[in-house]
């Protein structure tokens, strides 16, 4: 038995069949083909039911693909939460240029941030063949969430396709899950970022934009851990919670300003979100960084032009992309399939020795 058969059957992956999704889900045979050809209109509850039944026994529709390997799509795919990101865009860049140079097509394809939706794109493109199938950025990594890739990477993998982890961290479990990862020490570049605002005398560094995703939760860990090393008590009140937008960062410093909690720097989560902590400091009076430091993570363009110019964590978009076509597609030449990329601090003008403002004087 081969490698790759063996690592199916230890899987316990058993070629799901059409009646079988369609007993899963409680509908004919010909109802489930209906669904999966999307060529003939069925009730949205019915098609949910469907699709859910076909994930579930990880089921492909075109079945004979299976021991085609040559017949791939000579196609890489980017899944990406959305477009908008200028982290996700910058990525896709890398990704794209490396697919041209190695005779790739790239598809992107968004998942609104919904784990259930990246699992039925993932399933789509496994039908589609793709060559590779890129997922950027942090996730929520349940148990269930991660029981579930661990399967779909041996099921990419036994259909000559490749599943590619870029910017989080590798599945768990098995050492023997056939996926590629490229990741950027996430958690030692919020470590250095706070590890730089502790040297400036910042003891009470507000840590803004923190939410469930993966990449976020790295970050605080960083943070966290560089606080301890200087002897300081880890203060939850000054950890907020929010999206990755400039929004969600103008309306937390607000909440922050209004709190009357004491700070003297801000560290947000994103540059995106640093964004937003500039222009509702500035609206409210407070200077920066004479009254109060802030900086951001991920180094996008975005950061130098802003006012003051911002400093920031700066991660390795670009390579990050190519890395990830490059050893997928070339797992011969590239054994290694596992690599983390270094970060460091870009320092600018947003960050400076701490100051005597407080909060409850702003008022």
């Amino acid at each position: 038995m081969t490698r790759r058969a063996a690592a199916s059957a230890d899987d316990g992956s058993k070629r799901a069949t059409v009646k079988e999704v369609a007993a899963r889900a409680g509908v004919s045979t010909a109802t489930v083909s209906r669904v999966l050809a999307g060529n003939y209109p069925v009730a949205p509850a019915t098609r949910i039911k469907v699709q859910r039944a076909a994930q579930d026994l990880d089921y492909v529709l075109n079945a004979g693909a299976r021991g085609l390997r040559q017949t791939t799509s000579n196609t890489v795919a980017f899944v990406v939460a959305d477009v908008k990101g200028p982290f996700f865009s910058l990525i896709a860049d890398g990704v794209e240029q490396q697919a041209t140079e190695e005779g790739r097509l790239c598809l992107v394809c968004t998942t609104h941030n919904d784990p259930a939706r990246e699992l039925a794109v993932i399933n789509l493109l496994r039908q589609q063949r793709v060559e590779a199938v890129i997922l950027v950025g942090g996730t929520a990594q349940t148990p269930q969430y991660t029981e579930r890739m661990v399967k779909l990477a041996h099921s990419l993998d036994a259909e000559g396709s490749r599943l590619v982890l870029c910017g989080r961290a590798p599945l768990v479990g098995d050492p023997d899950i056939p996926h590629t990862v490229v990741e950027y020490d996430n958690e030692g570049g919020a470590f250095a970022m706070t590890s730089y605002l502790l040297s400036l005398g910042h003891e009470r560094v507000a840590l803004l934009g923190v939410e469930r995703q993966s990449t976020a939760s790295e970050r605080v860990k960083g943070y966290r851990r560089a606080l301890e090393s200087r002897g300081l008590a880890f203060d939850s009140d000054l950890v907020v919670p929010g999206v990755h937008s400039r929004e969600s960062g103008y309306e937390a410093t607000r909440r922050l300003l209004s709190s009357g909690r004491d700070f003297t720097a801000v560290f947000a989560v994103t540059d995106m979100i640093a964004a937003g902590v500039l222009k509702a400091l500035r609206e409210a009076g407070v200077r920066v960084p004479d009254d109060v430091s802030v900086v951001g993570y991920d180094d996008i363009p975005l950061a130098s032009d802003l006012f003051p110019s911002l400093t920031t964590v700066h991660v390795p978009h670009e390579q990050l992309g190519r890395s990830a076509v490059k050893l997928a597609l070339n797992r011969e030449q590239h054994p290694v399939q596992h690599i983390r990329m270094g970060t460091h601090v870009m320092v600018r003008d947003s960050a400076g020795q701490v100051g005597s403002w407080r909060a409850g004087a702003s008022r």
